[in-house]
């Protein structure tokens, strides 16, 4: 029978040579999880790390049995799921486990064609309605750190991780505490996945938008394309992401139920890598540890405000990610080996529904993040030529001054322009930025430098909308048939959690139809 042990290491002591030592009849053994202490290093304390390790002796095998999945046989019409991001493809690929073939429709091309389309808009500013960092194969968790930290708490977190695994992800994927992919790898996996359902009689529309639901009554009954076909299911899966706003009017003009909910707003903050590992590390900068990461948040009492970091993206890259051609949003990304010579991450401000903005409108935070947007394009068009993302050094921002400072190199492909980002951003944002950043150079030394970049602006944290469902069914509260999933109904905040909401969609539909119990 195999054993659970739980020891902490140095960060650089071998863990096969000391279960080699401590446990000499071992005959086998794999990290459960794996997780990384460097509190105190910038202080010269040494890293530790913390292991769970199941163990074997000869003859004996490890715990627990592969999942297994019954065949159901097919539904009577296929479910229809509208969106190809980590949402809509695990909803596709859990039902496909079960013999239930589905439908995806795409808007935008495969992973591998979408790249040329942003590459194009990166370099030239050419924009395509279809194909950029959130529309297409894979989502926007295709341009993103690949951080598959999720605070959910579901049995099915474990089924992603060792999906991921089994489409080529690392194999520490399935238990470091922090896993990390990275878009260069998550790209490879999405084709896999696709290719995978594909080959379970999934049919994939790519290039192909929904311009609308068919309803009968209060019932979601099928799709109109932009081909003009229709096609038609009792179970339609809404997982278009946090940033197609024409669905979310559609809904609205439908009476769909959804409500505004609060998000945030704010700017992204690029240092060098090598400032931030320095700050974090200390003298253990550079060794095995890797890219440094932090996190850091601060409430101010008198306005009960939050600002905090946001998707870090440690060895990173900026990027121009907008869906609107006179819209400029930033977002971050960095790749598996974290190895690119910058550090970066949202910092933002809570806005709050009904406080910053009306809710009389439920599309009114849409509004909110829109008007910025295109503030930040019209800026950078009078500036440069509507590509380069307005930018301004971290010191200038704090003094409120513009070409003080000298510009610093920056990662993103798309150029920055030096402007004035309290032009761009609501006074509330850019006052609680200010506040929140000389409290966070007072727990990370340097963090306000001469070296840092703010570019902006950061607004598609996450959907300003919930599109609301009923608990147990996970269908829209006043349209049967609908399963509102992922961020972009308010329901996950990144690739893990979307990826499990899409199976716990997949596993209410197969309970109502096969009787199947999770």
């Amino acid at each position: 029978m195999s054993q659970i042990v739980q020891f902490v290491l140095d960060f650089e002591e071998d863990v096969e040579k000391y279960l080699n030592s401590t446990y000499p009849k071992m005959d086998d053994y794999r990290i459960l999880n794996k997780a990384l202490d460097a509190r105190g290093s910038n202080r010269g304390k040494r890293p530790r790390i913390t292991y769970r390790v199941e163990i074997i002796a000869l003859g004996e095998k490890f715990s627990g049995e592969k999942e297994s999945f019954k065949e159901l046989g097919q539904l009577k019409a296929k479910p229809i799921i509208i969106g190809a991001g980590p949402g809509g493809l695990f909803c596709a690929l859990r039902l496909a486990e079960y013999g239930v073939a589905s439908i995806v429709i795409e808007r935008g091309e495969r992973a591998h064609k979408r790249m040329k389309h942003i590459a194009r808009f990166w370099r030239y500013g050419e924009f395509n309605t279809e194909n950029n960092v959130c529309y297409g194969e894979g989502g926007a968790g295709l341009f993103s750190d690949g951080k598959l930290i999720t605070r959910v708490k579901s049995a099915y977190v474990q089924y992603v991780m060792n999906r991921l695994v089994d489409f080529g992800a690392p194999a520490e994927t399935a238990y470091v505490s922090n896993p990390h992919l990275g878009s260069n790898k998550i790209r490879m996996l999405i084709n896999k996945i696709s290719d995978f359902l594909l080959e379970k009689n999934c049919e994939i529309l790519y290039n192909t938008r929904v311009e609308e639901l068919i309803y009968k009554e209060r019932n979601v009954v099928g799709v109109r394309l932009s081909d003009g076909r229709e096609i038609y299911s009792d179970h339609i899966i809404l997982a278009t992401g946090h940033s197609a706003k024409e669905i979310y009017s559609h809904l609205n003009d439908n009476e769909v139920a959804m409500k505004a909910k609060d998000f945030a707003v704010g700017v992204r903050i690029e240092h060098p890598r090598e400032l931030i590992d320095q700050i974090q590390y200390g003298k253990f900068a550079g060794s095995y540890l890797g890219a440094a990461r932090y996190r850091l948040s601060y409430e101010n009492k008198s306005t009960q405000k939050g600002t905090y970091s946001f998707c870090m993206c440690p060895g990173g890259y900026v990027l121009s990610s907008g869906t609107e051609a006179e819209g400029i949003v930033v977002n971050g990304m960095s790749n598996y080996a974290r190895n690119s010579r910058w550090s970066n991450s949202a910092l933002v401000v809570s806005v709050k529904a009904s406080v910053d903005f009306s809710t009389d409108d439920v599309l009114n935070g849409l509004k909110f993040q829109h008007k910025i947007e295109n503030k930040a394009y019209e800026v950078s068009k009078t500036l440069a030529s509507g590509k380069e993302l307005p930018s301004q050094t971290l010191k200038d921002f704090l003094d409120g001054t513009v070409g003080k400072s000298v510009m610093p190199k920056t990662s993103t492909p798309s150029g920055i322009v030096e402007a004035q980002l309290t032009d761009i951003l609501p006074e509330f944002i850019s006052n609680h930025l200010k506040d929140a950043l000389v409290q966070f150079d007072r727990r990370m030394d340097g963090f306000v430098s001469k070296k840092a970049l703010l570019l902006a602006p950061e607004t598609r944290t996450s959907a300003p909308i919930t599109i609301l469902r009923d608990r147990e069914t996970l269908e829209s509260t006043s349209h049967k048939g609908l399963y509102p999933c992922g961020e972009g109904a308010g329901h996950a905040g990144g690739i893990t959690s979307a990826a499990v909401d899409g199976v716990k969609i997949a596993m209410s539909i197969l309970k109502q139809e096969k009787g199947l119990e999770s």
